[in-house]
């Protein structure tokens, strides 16, 4: 009997390593086309995939970070074009996927980084009306990532960004922008993610504006 029970909890052993084997390698294989795709149509696909795998394994919160993500990067895409109808729709849905992250990982500074991109989604749907709404929720959320994961480097890039497209007037300028870039590097050159899974992403922006000189 002591054989059989041992035999039976090897196996299970065995299977659970394997579940995450494949969710890791799911994972892996989305987070690369991530950096590939150059299409709002791509990236619409790719969160649809992380949606699914977060539907999957119902106990994991990036799966739906990604997909967010995703959506983000989606959105940025629509940002660069003369049309910004289709960004406040953009925002929703991804928002409704850190709602999902969120659920399984409060408190989370990775999320509020998001947030953050969302809320600038949203203001440059319509910056003149919006600024005075959105800016300050997307501060408030930069805020709670700071306090939640002081050295994080993608804040530093978020906030890379805002100073360096902000003109002087109003106390941006892309010195200071260049700045906190460079402050954004050498926090990845020691900021180490938790798991191989969890977000890399920022490094080679911000070595790119640091190249526009």
């Amino acid at each position: 009997m002591k054989k059989l029970i041992l035999t039976i909890s090897l196996s299970l052993i065995g299977f659970t390593a394997f579940a995450q084997t494949a969710f890791e390698k799911a994972m892996t294989e989305k987070i690369a086309k991530v950096e590939d795709h150059k299409t709002p149509d791509e990236f619409t696909a790719l969160a649809n995939d992380f949606d699914r795998i977060g539907t999957k394994e119902n106990t994991q919160w990036l799966p739906y970070y990604y997909a967010a993500f995703a959506t983000i990067q989606k959105g940025r895409i629509l940002m660069r074009g003369d049309d910004k109808s289709g960004l406040d729709p953009v925002a929703a849905e991804a928002e409704k996927y850190i709602a999902k992250a969120e659920a399984l990982s409060p408190n989370n500074a990775e999320l509020f980084i998001l947030k953050k991109m969302t809320s600038g989604l949203r203001m440059m749907a319509d910056p003149m009306s919006r600024y005075m709404t959105e800016a300050p929720i997307a501060q408030q959320a930069l805020a709670k990532a700071q306090e939640l994961d002081p050295n994080n480097p993608r804040i530093t890039v978020l906030q890379a960004e805002d100073a360096y497209f902000t003109p002087e007037q109003f106390g941006g300028s892309k010195a200071k922008g260049a700045e906190l870039f460079k402050k954004a590097v050498e926090q990845f050159n020691t900021y180490k993610p938790k798991t191989a899974l969890d977000p890399k992403w920022g490094k080679a922006e911000a070595e790119y504006f640091l190249s526009q000189k």
